[in-house]
């Protein structure tokens, strides 16, 4: 997998992490610096450590699965892809918070890096370059997040669903990318 190829993941699994910035940085009267950088923190190292876990458990099991390895990853990013779309089409009312407490963050990064978590299992069937990777789209998801927290303050919650339809689209079609190239067809 090429190091555009993880920026473009990187960019896709951020974008749960981006709509929520953009929340945060709505409900925030003024655009405090330091809540903005704790909220990119959070995220950026909660992305980049679960397709760690991933990559482990995925490491665990590539003997046993490596004839079908192809087919998981595409349905797993599909299913991660199809669940983001789905969310961004669903209108629902959030509270709004701009709390950066440990709790809420943790929570907020838990709920936001699972879909990484599964990626993560894929890049053990790839033989990725794991350390590039996860650096990748930490760095990815801390550098959107901020600007994330800055676009919310500013813009409003225009941007969210968009920003999951976004990343659902780039999830599947990466998923496509790695099936078809190895069923030759691309």
């Amino acid at each position: 997998m090429s190091i555009f190829e993880v920026f473009i993941i990187g960019i896709g699994l951020s974008m749960d992490a981006f709509a929520v910035s953009v929340c945060k940085g709505l409900s925030m009267k003024k655009l405090d610096i330091k809540k903005a950088l704790i909220i990119a923190l959070y995220f950026g190292i909660f992305q980049a450590v679960m397709p760690l876990l991933g990559y482990l458990l995925g490491v665990a099991f590539t003997g046993l699965v490596e004839n079908v390895d192809h087919w998981i990853s595409f349905i797993l990013l599909s299913l991660i892809g199809i669940n983001m779309i789905k969310e961004s089409l669903e209108a629902t009312e959030e509270k709004q918070n701009d709390s950066v407490d440990v709790k809420t963050m943790l929570i907020l990064a838990i709920a936001t890096s699972i879909d990484a978590l599964a990626v993560g299992v894929t890049f053990a069937f790839l033989k990725t370059n794991l350390m590039l990777s996860i650096s990748i789209i930490g760095v990815t998801t801390f550098v959107l997040s901020l600007i994330a927290v800055k676009v919310g303050n500013a813009v409003g919650d225009k941007l969210k669903g968009k920003a999951e339809l976004l990343g659902g689209i780039i999830l599947i079609g990466i998923g496509l990318k790695i099936l078809l190239e190895h069923l030759g067809i691309f």
